[in-house]
Parts: C-alpha cells; structure tokens; sequence
C-alpha cells in the first residue's frame, strides 16, 4: 500500500464529504513555515485542517518534527496511517489529533476507518498562523482593519508579527482562511472542483516569486 493508494482514497472520501459546500477548499502538498513543511492536503473551510499521510512504506521518523509544526498553524489534524504504524503513531501525537487507519484488502482500493476523532487545537500560534500570508495578503488585511499606517513597505514578517499582535486570534484565523481560499497563483489547474495540487514559482509581479515552495509569507 503506498502513500499514493492511501492519498487518492483520502481525497475520494473528502470531496465526497465537502462536495456541496462551496466555501470548502481541499489543498495538497498545502507548505506552512514559509512552505519549508508541507502537509499531505489540507482543508479550508470555517476551520483550517491538516491530513498527514503515513503509508505503509513510510516511515515514522519525520512525524514527531510534524506534529510539532502542523500542532502551531492547524485548527484540527488527523494522521491517516497504515494500521501496522497506528499504535507508535498514535504514541507520536497530541491528544487533540484524529487517527484513521488506512487498510487494503486483496490488492482492493483503499478502506479509510476513523479509530480517533479530532478536536480542536488548543495551542494554536497566532504568529505561526499569519505567516501563512503571502506578503500583498498581509497588506490587505492590515489595510482592511486599519492597521497598515506605516507597515505598507515593511518586510514580510514584520507584518504578520502586526497581524498577530493586534488582531483577535479568531480574526486572525478567519482572515487567513479566507486569504487562503482564494489565493490561486500557487495552484495548478483544478483536478476537479475540490481538489487541487499546491506549487512553487508565481512569475505574477503582485506576487512572491520566491516562494520556491507552496505557502508562507514571502517578502519582495
């Protein structure tokens, strides 16, 4: 069973779940930390949630780093697992964080079972969260609250450090998500109404070009 097996039924069974919801966004290889991570797909919609994928041929070594970042930006996250690695991983994670096991009968598809329900993040870090912006974006939204007087030519993180000081965390949260939904120069072509494959280079001067990777504040 491979992380490809695994990811295609992931996807199925969320564009299944968000299929008539126009205000979800389902996201892969989605970077936060300046697009230096990236998670499996996310899911933007009135919450911002992380799948992480951990297939049987993966291996176990990168998920404690993970679950450290993903623990700092994302509302929920569930980590979709092979069912031989479900009980270290689940040693491995917060709490806070849902378990599906993923298991593949006689060559068959993919079978995805909820053991672990996810629940809300309780440390969520608002800083973390506004470094998600690319640059214009944290522009807007200070411009939009009042609080881009003399920040509009500041670098980058100085303006999500702006947003995380002076916004409510949950403003802070509903402007990013809603920052993230509509963004599309890091986006290539719909697979198909839900789902879409997050890249690097944006050549649109508006833009940050030198986000190799998919996400995060860029100054230019």
């Amino acid at each position: 069973m491979r992380d490809f097996d695994v990811r295609q039924a992931l996807r199925r069974d969320l564009d299944q779940q968000h299929r008539d919801d126009a205000r979800t966004r389902i996201v892969e290889e989605m970077g936060i930390w300046a697009g230096s991570v990236r998670v499996d797909i996310a899911v933007i919609n009135g919450e911002l949630s992380g799948y992480e994928i951990k297939s049987a041929r993966d291996t176990l070594a990168r998920l404690p780093a993970q679950q450290e970042l993903y623990s700092q930006v994302f509302d929920r996250v569930t980590l979709v697992v092979a069912d031989h690695h479900s009980k270290k991983a689940s040693a491995l994670i917060p709490e806070w964080w849902g378990v599906m096991i993923a298991t593949m009968a006689n060559g068959q598809a993919v079978s995805l079972q909820e053991v672990r329900p996810s629940y809300g993040n309780p440390g969520v870090d608002a800083l973390q969260v506004a470094r998600l912006l690319w640059r214009p974006e944290a522009v807007a939204i200070l411009h939009r609250h009042g609080l881009v007087k003399g920040f509009r030519s500041a670098a980058a993180d100085k303006l999500c450090r702006r947003l995380a000081l002076e916004l409510p965390l949950e403003l802070l949260r509903f402007e990013v998500r809603g920052a993230l939904k509509e963004r599309t120069g890091w986006l290539r072509k719909s697979v198909n109404d839900k789902s879409e494959v997050a890249i690097g280079i944006d050549l649109d001067p508006l833009k940050p070009s030198a986000c190799a990777h998919a996400g995060g504040a860029c100054d230019r």
